[in-house]
């Protein structure tokens, strides 16, 4: 595994040099609401606070650097993958500041701000299968780097580079942020990057923190980016035998989350960043003390033309 230190260092003026060290922000109070002991603590990584807005620019910018260090990514090589939004933000947000081209495949209904956003980065994108979701646009994109040798395929789903982006940040920034007091993790399950990268270097760190994956409850469901692992195409990087357990969150519950987020804390967070916020209360109502914290992907300013945010409005 290629350490940080070994990798060209980032420019301090340059945008990627903001990836990281995100806030760490205490929802003790609103877990307690929530019937949370008073004894246990909740805490959330704000990871909008990333350049591009969401936990995507940690995986993104890793697999970025280790690719140019390896000199994969180099002359006139264009980096494609398949994405659901964010990470492809990222990766054209990355391509527009270090001068590489960024193709992407994403189903077609994926938002309309986030469409907009890639556009504006520069990115080129083809559109999949609605129907077949994050797994489609993944088949699309293999099928796409087989056939072209110009491209780099960034394949987030199997670089180990991406759950990497986690064991050498946002693991040290939570172990540092608690003050070494972490004994619960809490994280939803997408490519399973976050998850299987920070739970690495916890349990490092500590082998008694318990760590929980999270993901829907069902295969059809409305939280954007997570992945139903017994129904879906798993991940390479995914390792289900790091989690302790697993948390089966609904989505309608997630919402009812994200609304009282929003008109309580001030919080505006995505239906996923809501996801993993309820899990993280309900792994927090079985102790009786400890230090619970979990990661909220991203704001929720990419999802408004949604049904969720649009009903929202006219309440």
């Amino acid at each position: 595994m290629i350490s940080l230190q070994e990798l060209a260092p980032l420019q301090p003026h340059r945008i990627e040099a903001h990836v990281g060290n995100t806030p760490l922000l205490d929802l003790s109070h609103f877990a307690h609401s929530h019937g949370v002991h008073p004894a246990v603590s909740l805490f959330a990584k704000a990871e909008w606070f990333n350049p591009s807005g969401s936990v995507k620019d940690r995986a993104a910018l890793h697999i970025v650097r280790i690719a140019e260090h390896t000199k994969q990514l180099a002359g006139d090589k264009v980096l494609l993958d398949s994405t659901s939004g964010n990470t492809g933000i990222a990766y054209a947000m990355l391509g527009a500041s270090r001068g590489f081209r960024v193709k992407l495949t994403i189903p077609a209904n994926a938002s309309p701000e986030r469409m907009k956003i890639l556009r504006a980065y520069g990115a080129d994108i083809e559109l999949t299968d609605p129907l077949e979701g994050s797994d489609g646009a993944l088949v699309v994109a293999k099928e796409m780097a087989a056939a072209d040798d110009q491209l780099f395929y960034a394949d987030q789903y199997s670089n180990p580079a991406n759950w990497q982006a986690h064991y050498w940040t946002t693991a040290t920034e939570i172990w540092e942020q608690t003050n070494q007091q972490i004994t619960h993790f809490v994280a939803g399950l997408g490519t399973s990057g976050t998850f299987v990268g920070t739970t690495k270097r916890l349990k490092e760190l500590d082998s008694s923190i318990v760590c929980i994956s999270a993901e829907p409850d069902s295969p059809f469901n409305g939280l954007e980016g997570w992945k139903h692992m017994e129904t879906a195409i798993k991940p390479a990087i995914y390792d289900d035998s790091l989690a302790d357990s697993v948390a089966a969150t609904p989505t309608e519950a997630s919402y009812q989350v994200a609304k009282k987020l929003a008109s309580t804390v001030g919080l505006f967070v995505s239906p996923s960043a809501a996801g993993s916020v309820l899990s993280a209360i309900e792994t927090a109502k079985t102790l009786e003390e400890g230090t619970v914290v979990t990661v909220m992907a991203d704001n929720a300013f990419k999802y408004l033309s949604e049904r969720f945010w649009q009903e929202q409005t006219l309440n």
